[in-house]
């Protein structure tokens, strides 16, 4: 079975600004490097469905939904709307970001289903930010959260982990599963950084570990064989999701950690490796951070080669 690459062009159209960090060049530089290192034709492309609004209210308020609607129309008169300082929508972000999350909806039936091996989701606006009910840090809906809970009301599956190696604490994954013992995250992040959160509400099934800034290799290598593979082993997830940030490379200047596209590989490897034991070789991964744009090329590439091969 072949790996599936899940996009849309609507997911090109959503635009912050042309200074803004989180821009449609983070896509084609994506596809850029798989073309070039010659994976993309190792892929089997899909064209992300619209999620409905019945699989996003999964996680999502209904308040939140009608606040994005009401953005989304005030987008359609002045270009650009913002939701905070750092998030912004425009006339085409509303589609772009339920392209978002029916892309994780897609490969997680397409995974489950085993028309595909695994599946990576190349799209944006990213998600992992966004609360049940609050927007906020580039995200809009909480994708691979949609997917989860698809995962989990639509083929009854009963644990499910995420695996979060963004630069940024995944607070809006967090709020949304917390309470849920179907659901195990575990992640790094800088810190003390954005959103600050992370620290205060670890336990078994958040496993959140935060690296000072400069960590290295060495460092994230470390905390992934000491705390997440044993949380792992332990919970025996039946299929993993992936928020795929990949903002801590050193090459990134809007953080400060410093891994390399050789450690995505690694621990893409680890994540393979659980799933090939625990989960039916069940995998999701979307697409969250990465600004530095050929490091987000190399780095997505690296990724994407691990879940071919596996």
């Amino acid at each position: 079975m072949h790996t599936a690459f899940i996009s849309h062009p609507d997911c090109l159209l959503h635009d912050m600004g042309s200074f803004h960090p989180e821009s449609p060049a983070r896509l084609k530089a994506i596809e850029d490097a798989l073309a070039a290192s010659g994976l993309m034709d190792k892929l089997e492309r899909h064209a992300a469905p619209m999620a409905t609004p019945a699989q996003v209210k999964r996680v999502h308020t209904s308040e939140h939904i009608a606040l994005l609607d009401a953005i989304a129309s005030r987008a359609l008169s002045t270009g650009l709307a913002y939701l905070d300082p750092d998030t912004a929508m425009n006339r085409h972000s509303l589609k772009a970001a339920y392209r978002a999350a029916g892309a994780v909806i897609l490969a997680t039936d397409l995974v489950i289903g085993k028309k595909v091996k695994n599946a990576f989701c190349s799209v944006r606006p990213p998600g992992h930010h966004a609360e049940r009910d609050r927007a906020m840090g580039f995200c809009l809906l909480n994708n691979v959260a949609v997917g989860i809970a698809h995962a989990i009301e639509a083929h009854a599956l009963q644990r499910i982990a995420v695996v979060d190696f963004d630069v940024h604490h995944g607070n809006g994954t967090e709020d949304i599963f917390s309470d849920d013992p179907r659901v195990m995250m575990v992640s790094t992040f800088q810190h003390p950084f954005y959103p600050y959160s992370g620290v205060e509400g670890r336990s078994e099934r958040m496993v959140n570990i935060p690296l000072a800034a400069g960590s290295n290799s060495q460092v994230f290598r470390k905390v992934v064989n000491e705390f997440w593979l044993p949380s792992l082993e332990k919970f025996k997830p039946q299929m993993l999701f992936i928020s795929a940030g990949f903002d801590a490379h050193r090459d990134d200047d809007l953080a400060s950690l410093n891994l390399t596209e050789d450690d995505y590989a690694w621990v893409t490897e680890r994540i393979t490796d659980v799933a090939r034991r625990y989960a039916d070789d069940r995998i999701v991964s979307s697409l969250e951070g990465g600004y530095a744009l050929s490091a987000l090329g190399r780095s997505v590439a690296a990724h994407v080669k691990v879940l071919i091969d596996s």
